[in-house]
């Protein structure tokens, strides 16, 4: 059956060259000059691919696109006039497969219909085989994993396969950025071409121009011979600009026209080259952000950031981590020879699910190739893996370091005197003990003064205890043993504790007169904590590193409170 179009335009003329041009390569076509006229032709009849005008007499294009792309995957691309790009991108975003420049030129015409058909015979294998086509094998046996974040994703690489439009990738580090892109790639019509990857943050400054665009010979000093560049290596396939946040400025600007024209010119050349590629980009740092603080181009971003594909982190699918370690199992052992395949055991498997996974899927096949090494036996068990330390490690290492934050924040508040003191999370399953350990009680305690003993009430020893643990409180800031699990709750119980320090401050001030320090709030915190610090010193015959774990803060943070405070080495009360 011949393949049939609907070519949508206003001009007469263009229209009649567009259809010398596909009967040329034996496409049928049909003629609408108005939108409402190429909505009925499309109702009315059945068209393999539609090629229109994003300026219409009674519309516009992407009403058209929107209309075809609701109803139908039929490729539909798009003819902008120069200086309309921001229209064609808009287009490629609802649905469009590519898109041409005017002036209409007929070797790019004719690339884009080449381009359409091998869509709509893709289209045609998956309709006759939708469970078993050649392009859903593919995807399974290389994208591993089959948990819930993985359908929706698996679904967008063959939509956007079938597409010409610009991805953009983003994920963090470790997550399969350069895979995804291959699988594109693979499953795109331009999977006869080739597939470019390039790393933008590996290419000196001074050379990338070159890299990109190739040199003529003579054009420089060491251009002993012609270079192809990477634009016309991947002519007819994909470029993969991975780490695209990395390119300098000035190189952006080069690259910008290229992927807007497509057409490039080699160092020392006078004329421009075509070619037709497709841009895939990728990086693990957040270039929306990169845009705002001018370190990466508007325009640019637009430009390569059509689609926007974001791959889920290893810890969001751990579902997916038995079969992936299966899998990475299988690839070792084959790529090392082994004469059997490794086995995780279940206690090996579960302490992988309960791992947290920074570096994602690079990571995981890290921890499998040195559990491999390790391993004395094709079984691998759980100290093989080298994970129970690590975890231990890092979970010390993040307390330390919310440690150190509180302890900074704390400091700037107290210098600048300007904020109230704020309780942490309170436990009352904890009894309140006169100890050394600030950082580790689970009982807040309020800014204390000095008050008159209460009978029945409160007593001067209490009021001792209360001001000096008050003291560090404020200070350092108490740190639970347990992290704190979100900011919602810290504000909710910090929000009580106020409630709750509100009251206890009214009730004592209804019923004695408070008696404030005569030298300052601050330099009576000051002193509590110095009276604190020295204490903990004498106990360890001045070891500031059993000190600094008696008061359950680090030896750095120790050391700085020391040096602020004027605390000699050998001081005395």
């Amino acid at each position: 059956m011949a393949t049939t179009a609907l070519v949508v335009d206003d001009e007469v003329d263009l229209c009649r060259l567009m259809q010398i041009t596909l009967t040329k390569m034996g496409i049928k076509s049909d003629v609408a000059y108005t939108l409402s006229q190429a909505k009925s032709y499309w109702q009315d009849n059945d068209y393999d691919f539609c090629l229109t005008d994003l300026k219409l007499p009674d519309g516009s294009g992407l009403e058209l696109v929107k209309h075809i792309s609701a109803s139908s995957n039929k490729p539909i691309a798009v003819i902008t006039a120069h200086g309309s790009m921001d229209l064609a991108i808009e287009a490629l975003k609802l649905g469009a497969f590519d898109f041409v420049n005017k002036p209409l030129e007929l070797p790019r015409l004719r690339q884009l219909v080449e381009n359409a058909l091998k869509v709509i015979h893709q289209n045609n294998e998956v309709e006759a085989t939708p469970e078993s086509s050649p392009e859903q094998q593919i995807l399974d046996s290389r994208l591993i994993g089959d948990s819930a974040v993985m359908h929706p994703l698996k679904n967008t690489i063959l939509k956007l396969a079938r597409s010409q439009a610009p991805v953009f990738l983003s994920g963090a580090s470790g997550t399969g950025k350069e895979v995804v892109a291959r699988l594109i790639h693979d499953l795109s019509p331009r999977r006869d071409g080739s597939f470019v990857p390039v790393n933008c943050g590996a290419i000196p400054s001074e050379l990338m121009e070159s890299e990109f665009f190739g040199h003529k010979k003579g054009s420089f000093t060491g251009a002993v011979a012609d270079k192809q560049g990477l634009f016309q290596q991947a002519n007819g396939g994909t470029l993969f600009l991975d780490e695209v946040a990395d390119l300098p400025l000035a190189m952006q600007v080069k690259l910008l026209r290229a992927i807007q024209e497509k057409t490039v010119r080699a160092i020392g050349d006078t004329k421009e080259v075509p070619v037709d590629i497709r841009i895939l980009s990728a990086t693990h740092k957040d270039l929306n952000q990169l845009v705002q603080v001018s370190l990466f181009r508007q325009d640019l971003y637009y430009r390569i950031n059509v689609i926007e594909l974001k791959l889920p982190t290893l810890n969001a699918r751990r579902d997916d981590i038995p079969v992936l370690a299966e899998h990475f199992l299988a690839m070792i052992a084959e790529e090392w020879q082994l004469e059997s395949q490794p086995l995780l055991t279940a206690e090996a498997h579960l302490r992988l699910q309960q791992h947290d996974f920074a570096g994602n899927v690079r990571e995981l096949r890290n921890v499998l190739e040195r559990a491999v090494t390790l391993a004395e036996t094709s079984t691998i068990d759980i100290s093989h893996l080298g994970l129970s330390d690590f975890d231990v490690n890092q979970k010390t290492d993040k307390h330390q370091k919310i440690n150190e934050n509180r302890i900074s924040d704390s400091i700037e508040k107290t210098d600048k005197n300007d904020e109230k003191p704020s309780s942490i999370k309170n436990d009352t399953t904890q009894q309140v003990t006169a100890n050394l350990h600030p950082y580790r009680t689970m009982t807040h305690h309020y800014a204390a003064v000095k008050r008159p003993s209460i009978s029945g009430v409160i007593s001067d020893s209490t009021l001792s205890e209360i001001d000096q643990r008050s003291a560090v409180s404020t200070a350092y800031g108490i740190e639970s043993t347990d992290e704190v699990t979100d900011k919602h709750q810290s504000e909710t119980v910090i929000k009580n504790d106020n409630e709750h320090n509100q009251f206890a401050i009214t009730t004592a001030s209804n019923t004695v007169s408070a008696q404030l320090p005569a030298q300052g709030l601050e330099h009576y915190l000051q002193e509590q904590e110095k009276k604190l610090i020295i204490t903990a010193l004498k106990q360890t015959g001045w070891n500031k590193t059993q000190a600094a774990e008696l008061l359950g803060t680090t030896f750095r943070s120790l050391r700085y409170r020391m040096t602020k405070l004027d605390i000699a080495e050998d001081q005395s009360e």
